[in-house]
């Protein structure tokens, strides 16, 4: 499929590859951005120019940033949405609970979108924030999440996305995932056991609507050595889900 298909406006798509590629090179000159994207240095230029007169990047000293103003657009899109605002106490009060990160998931064009997280007490640093996007085959939040969608909802987001690996525990073979999402669905949880972060498990849940479809889910985050089995396989499950189940009643009721 040709570009002009994928992208009826080609020069708003190539705009969006800018800011993602400078998000990703955490800023960059117009010479880099331009040998990273393999574009002239004129299209480029043009581009960081009219993006910094509108003032959605920063210049300085020739290095162009991602700009604070993604900030207001980002967080009112958050504020509005329910899941947010009925889950975020419950987060917070999970992350109390166990002293560990608390994190609230959606899924969007198939790629998970942390919500939320909060860090409890005891809760180690994680380079997870929130806005941060992440192939939902590599957490446990977006597993839960794959687990309750339809067959063909998941083959669609593995054909889109791929399976791609993060460390050597991640999950990258189709069958293999299906087979973890059918457990998932009987359990009622899933896990992460380093399977994006090494050193670090997870357990997250589901949070579904009326109809059973997924609209997000919440975990909870913590090293290996703190998520021993007890722990990983008992406390914490019974945490994720109790919390989970509390939002799904609230998103009914609220």
């Amino acid at each position: 499929m040709s570009q002009e298909v994928q992208y009826p406006v080609q020069a708003a798509a190539t705009t969006f590859r800018i800011i993602e590629t400078l998000h990703d090179l955490n800023g960059a000159g117009v010479a880099e951005l331009a040998d990273e994207l393999e574009m002239p240095k004129s299209t480029v230029h043009d581009h960081l120019r009219t993006l910094t007169e509108v003032e959605y990047l920063v210049n300085e000293n020739g290095t162009y940033h991602v700009g604070a103003r993604f900030l207001e657009l980002g967080g009112f899109a958050r504020s509005q949405m329910k899941l947010y605002q009925v889950g975020s106490p419950e987060i917070k009060k999970l992350a109390e609970e166990t002293g560990e990160h608390a994190n609230l998931l959606i899924e969007e064009h198939g790629k998970g979108i942390f919500l939320n997280k909060v860090k409890g007490p005891d809760a180690v640093n994680l380079d997870t924030h929130i806005g941060m996007r992440v192939y939902l085959q590599t957490t446990a939040l977006g597993k839960a999440i794959l687990s309750r969608l339809p067959e063909a909802a998941v083959d669609e987001i593995i054909d889109r996305h791929g399976l791609p690996a993060v460390t050597e525990q991640t999950v990258t073979d189709r069958d293999e995932l299906k087979a973890q999402l059918a457990e998932i669905r009987n359990r009622g949880y899933a896990i992460d056991d380093e399977e994006r972060v090494l050193g670090m498990r997870c357990v997250a849940a589901p949070i579904c609507d009326e109809d059973g479809m997924p609209i997000g889910a919440v975990s909870v985050s913590g090293p290996t050595n703190r998520f021993n089995n007890e722990v990983f396989e008992d406390e914490i499950p019974k945490s994720v889900l109790s919390t989970a189940n509390v939002i799904e009643v609230n998103m009914t009721y609220t």
